[in-house]
């Protein structure tokens, strides 16, 4: 009897490491999702924001991942992802530094069996991604353009000169907010009330090169450049920037990212505006359709939008952009636990904070409109 029981317990003990065993296969056979990010000086968000928020969602989901960073080297991006599908990765979240190498990304990922999800840019290059996660890119240029008008008119500024300072031409993003603010601008410009003295755009979003182009930009106008619409707060900066080593008072000037520097710069009165564009639902909305292709399972309620990258209609999940002005701060970045008082009221920056800075805590959660998809 002593035997059979022995034998049993036997047979028990080697179907659950069987058990064991091919659950850890599964796992294993699961995959992994790589994330490919694609530098951290067009903006301080891939690093700062993006990273932090994809790491929370794979932590809490339990998945394996990687996140790694191209530094703005097109060629090493594309080896980057050679390498994760090699090691295993099914699914790839990524950030093209232009579509040219996105595409070749895609089609790898293709003969290796992964699904691709295009993050905060659309590859329109090639067959395309399977799916995209992003913001209404026109809304946030049209939020531009009118927080420009809106800033030139609180100013009292009558028939201003406007420089364009754009974003990177490799970027589609980039097309998408200038056609956005153009098309709040053309009005401006068509009426001859405004007058475009400059419409440039910035490699690789690089924020050298951009102090670079807006001090030429000055020198050959004479310094006569009354509002700028730049296409990020970076960009906003180094016009701000050019500004003041030519000993020029700012001019109305728009941002987007809401960073650090560019809500320093709204209170300081250097910058007017900036978009806020809710990273942490960014991240948390491409991990969870990440995962979700991971896993298998049925992602056709997560993507209910499409956007059409040339060639097809991919499928879309699309979040809603909001404008931050110095008004607003507190009830938009601070509220929604984006920013917070300590990080922005340092240094110089202190003076222009609210006086009870240090004593006020992050509000309730207020801002969940920007994590609805665009109607």
């Amino acid at each position: 009897m002593r035997r059979i029981f022995s034998l049993l317990l036997a047979v028990v003990l080697l179907f659950g490491l069987a058990a064991k065993f091919n659950h850890k296969a599964i796992a294993a056979d699961e995959g992994s999702v790589a994330v490919l990010l694609p530098d951290s000086a067009s903006s301080a968000r891939w690093e700062a924001d993006d990273r932090k928020f994809l790491e929370a969602a794979f932590d809490e989901a339990g998945v394996k991942y990687t996140i790694v960073n191209a530094n703005g080297d097109a060629a090493k991006q594309v080896t980057q992802a050679e390498q994760a599908l090699t090691d295993g990765a099914k699914v790839i979240l990524l950030v093209n530094l232009d579509s040219g190498s996105g595409a070749s990304i895609i089609s790898k990922a293709r003969e290796a069996g992964a699904k691709v999800i295009d993050y905060d840019r659309l590859t329109v290059e090639g067959d395309g991604a399977d799916f995209y996660v992003s913001f209404d890119n026109e809304a946030v240029g049209k939020l531009q353009g009118e927080g420009l008008v809106k800033a030139v008119e609180e100013a009292g500024i009558k028939n201003p000169k406007v420089a364009e300072l754009n974003g990177s031409p490799t970027d589609n993003n980039a097309t998408l907010f200038k056609n956005g603010y153009d098309s709040v601008l053309k009005e401006k410009y068509d009426s001859k009330d405004w007058t475009k003295v400059a419409d440039e755009s910035v490699p690789d979003w690089d924020n050298e090169k951009a102090l670079t182009i807006f001090e030429q930009i000055l020198t050959k106008e004479n310094g006569k450049v009354d509002a700028a619409i730049a296409a990020n707060d970076g960009l906003a900066n180094a016009i701000i920037t050019a500004l003041a080593n030519q000993k020029l008072k700012p001019i109305p000037v728009t941002g987007q990212d809401a960073t650090v520097a560019g809500i320093q710069n709204i209170l300081a009165g250097k910058q007017s505006m900036t978009v806020y564009k809710a990273i942490k639902a960014e991240a948390e909305a491409a991990a969870a359709l990440a995962v979700a292709l991971l896993k298998g399972d049925d992602t056709k309620d997560m993507a209910d939008k499409t956007v059409n990258n040339g060639k097809k209609d991919v499928s879309a999940v699309l979040l809603v952009p909001v404008s931050v002005t110095k008004d607003n701060i507190a009830e938009t970045v601070i509220a929604d636990g984006f920013r917070t008082w300590e990080e922005i009221c340092t240094g110089d920056f202190e003076q222009f904070c609210p006086k009870d800075w240090a004593t006020m805590g992050t509000m309730e959660p207020g801002m969940e409109a920007t994590m609805e998809a665009t109607p």
